[in-house]
């Protein structure tokens, strides 16, 4: 089976899930689809009047202070307007879909962060509590099988659960690295709004067709921003046994044949080429 991650950016399009479920209809493999939904929290946050806070780290990662209105946000954006019409479209195309968060059955649990030391806009240290992220330390597909076996069509999302019952945020790239993981997937599929990863992320004719897992320094220094943390999980995914990682582009026709044809950028170690 496949582990297919969706982006949540608005460049992608807003028939996106149309598009795949198209694609995943004749495809013969099970897959499982997590997705994001980034532009449309981000867009509920400015409505309801709650600016992003991003934290950038003294090592320079950013990341968004989640507090809990916020939180609130995100599971009416992700589990709720996204994952909702994502599970229509899909069905739309005679495909049995379901949709799940990954609080549902258990499925990521992770430990809050009690603490976030960083800078704001304003450059200035900031310590800030009551943050509702955190990161994932255990998987549990058990939900996913049974409903994969009775034929359905799972389309998950963050957020995560965390001691307390208190939901979290992570990133759902993890999630779909740590669920392709625990499912024994033989391919993970990271979709976005570029053809791959990018040499120039602003210009795609910079894309990169082949990254070397072996080699992890000279991967990273291939990636730029947000793609650190996508080029990291890669990584790990063909270290922990994932057979096959693809970076491709979600905006295409056929967007999962046409990169398990070799379109986008593979992850691979050196000897496995």
């Amino acid at each position: 089976m496949h582990v297919v991650k969706i982006g949540g950016g608005a460049g992608i399009g807003a028939d996106v899930y149309t598009r795949f479920a198209q694609d995943i209809a004749s495809i013969e493999e099970p897959v499982l689809i997590v997705h994001g939904g980034n532009a449309e929290f981000s867009q509920l946050c400015d409505a309801l009047g709650m600016p992003p806070r991003m934290i950038t780290s003294k090592s320079g990662r950013v990341s968004r202070y989640t507090d809990a209105e916020t939180m609130d946000a995100m599971l009416m954006a992700y589990c709720g307007k996204v994952n909702k019409h994502a599970v229509a479209d899909f069905r739309a195309e005679g495909l049995n879909a379901v949709g799940l968060s990954a609080i549902d059955g258990g499925i990521a649990y992770g430990q809050r962060k009690a603490v976030i030391r960083g800078t704001e806009a304003d450059g200035k240290m900031k310590v800030l509590r009551d943050d509702h992220a955190g990161t994932v330390e255990a998987f549990d597909p058990s939900l996913i099988r049974t409903l994969m076996g009775a034929g359905y069509v799972v389309l998950i999302s963050p957020p995560g659960l965390s001691e307390g019952a208190v939901p979290i945020n992570f990133d759902g790239d993890k999630l779909a690295l740590g669920l392709a993981e625990a499912m024994g997937a033989s391919g993970l599929l990271f979709f976005s709004d570029t053809p791959g990863l990018l040499q120039d992320r602003y210009d795609e004719s910079t894309l990169i067709r082949e990254i070397d897992a072996s080699d992890p320094e000279r991967a990273l220094a291939a990636a730029a921003g947000r793609m650190v943390v996508k080029v990291e999980q890669a990584i790990k995914a063909v270290e922990k046994g994932v057979g096959k990682v693809i970076f491709a582009d979600a905006r295409v026709e056929r967007p999962v044949t046409r990169a398990l044809a070799g379109e986008g950028t593979v992850v691979r170690t050196s000897d496995s080429k």
